[in-house]
């Protein structure tokens, strides 16, 4: 596996692969790898000749400095993870490479970055499609894999390549979850031990939407109060935003019965951790009382659907 710091050697590295006919993949991440990152990496793995994973904390997408500060970072452990799965290229750059300079360039797409996390965070989703977009134009032809539990973002790296005609297909890959339910997320080894216990109240939210759905129920407003009701319930909780949308720009409709597919998207605060989390509106699973969204779990420390 190599390690590179540098955009340009980042770029030969991927057009070198190219040039002996090697397929790429790219996993953008910003490190502090868990179980839902090698699910990403496992799957390029298998679908590439080479994979490229880039490790890189990008202070653009971050609204507040203490945010920044606090997020985990341990790259030693994750050069590691790495290797074992089969990586390539690791680009693990710093600030000063990624921004040598005040970028005086941002990447805005709107109307799928404006609503939920973006009105929650301004500016967070411009960072997020900058960086992607130096990604993607450091790393050229490729396909880039990004996980569904960061909905919003997904929706917006895809219209974004969409939009510039970059030559990057965007493959969404199904949550990773604990199981208890609650996604994994870097973020989760910030709480408390009775914050990990309330912190599965957005998966419960989530399959009470989900239940509201498959039983007939299709006002969005409807589902997104019975939502914020489960949030309501767990003390150590505070809810951000409930909210149904179609899946495919994240408009609230009329109706849900004039979408498909539906999306469910939950955020909430516990003590000092914000997390959010997502379904499939219409996804059943044969969990025991019928109304658990298919995702995919961790069990025993594997991935499995």
């Amino acid at each position: 596996m190599e390690v590179v710091r540098t955009v340009s050697a980042f770029t030969g590295a991927l057009a070198a692969a190219r040039r002996q006919g090697r397929d790429v993949g790219l996993v953008p991440t910003m490190g502090a790898l868990h179980a839902g990152h090698r699910s990403l990496i496992d799957r390029a793995v298998a679908a590439h000749d080479h994979v490229a994973v880039s490790i890189f904390v990008n202070p653009l997408q971050f609204d507040r400095a203490d945010d920044l500060d606090r997020y985990p970072r341990d790259l030693d452990a994750d050069l590691a993870q790495c290797a074992e799965a089969g990586v390539a290229t690791v680009f693990a750059p710093g600030v000063e490479e990624m921004y040598p300079r005040r970028p005086l360039t941002s990447v805005h797409v709107a109307g799928v970055s404006e609503p939920f996390e973006g009105a929650t965070r301004p500016g967070h989703f411009d960072g997020v499609a900058t960086v992607v977009a130096k990604l993607f134009s450091a790393a050229g032809t490729c396909a880039a894999y990004f996980g569904e539990k960061d909905f919003q973002q997904l929706v917006v790296v895809r219209r974004m390549a969409s939009d510039l005609s970059m030559p990057v297909r965007v493959v969404a890959c199904p949550t990773v979850r604990a199981p208890d339910g609650l996604a994994l997320s870097s973020r989760n080894a910030l709480l408390s031990d009775d914050e990990r216990r309330a912190a599965t109240v957005l998966w419960r939210s989530l399959r009470t939407g989900a239940g509201a759905v498959a039983e007939g129920e299709d006002r969005p407003d409807a589902v997104a109060r019975v939502m914020a009701a489960v949030v309501a319930a767990e003390p150590l909780a505070e809810l951000d935003y409930a909210a149904a949308v179609d899946a495919a720009d994240l408009h609230v409709p009329a109706s849900l019965s004039d979408v498909e597919p539906v999306r469910l998207l939950v955020a909430a605060r516990l003590g000092q951790v914000r997390l959010i989390d997502n379904c499939d509106g219409r996804a059943m699973a044969g969990s025991g009382d019928g109304r658990r969204p298919a995702a995919r779990r961790l069990v025993h420390g594997q991935g499995e659907r």
